[in-house]
């Protein structure tokens, strides 16, 4: 007894995927710092790591830097939003800096910040 299998073959050419747009430029890095200090910020709620300090050793930070970066969690949320919504640097330095954002946070009333940010965006743009 032979058993007898059919298959049906194609022979044109395979559809190409629609092509996608790179984007042009790269993500701003005070940017990927705040979603970074954000990322820390889950893990410890979580358990899976300790504390900042631990966070230090795993990332291989000082615990300062650690510090630093976690100090931008404590920017307005408005502003939070306005970095991750930063443009993304086509050429040259990056607009915004963490360490341009340092006397902001420093500042511990939102409304201030926001007084700060709109002088320090006038100075960049």
């Amino acid at each position: 007894m032979t058993a007898t299998s059919m298959y049906q073959v194609s022979f044109a050419p395979p559809m190409r995927a629609p092509k996608l747009v790179e984007p042009q430029g790269r993500v701003q890095r005070v940017t990927r710092l705040l979603a970074l200090a954000h990322r820390i910020d889950a893990l410890v709620a979580a358990g899976e790591l300790r504390d900042l300090a631990d966070a230090a050793r795993v990332l291989g930070l000082t615990r300062a830097r650690v510090t630093q970066l976690m100090n931008l969690l404590l920017l307005a949320p408005e502003l939070q939003l306005a970095v991750m919504e930063l443009p993304l640097t086509v050429n040259g330095r990056d607009t915004v800096t963490e360490r341009s954002l340092r006397r902001i946070v420093a500042e511990a009333v939102w409304e201030q910040q926001l007084a700060l940010w709109r002088q320090l965006h006038r100075e960049v743009v």
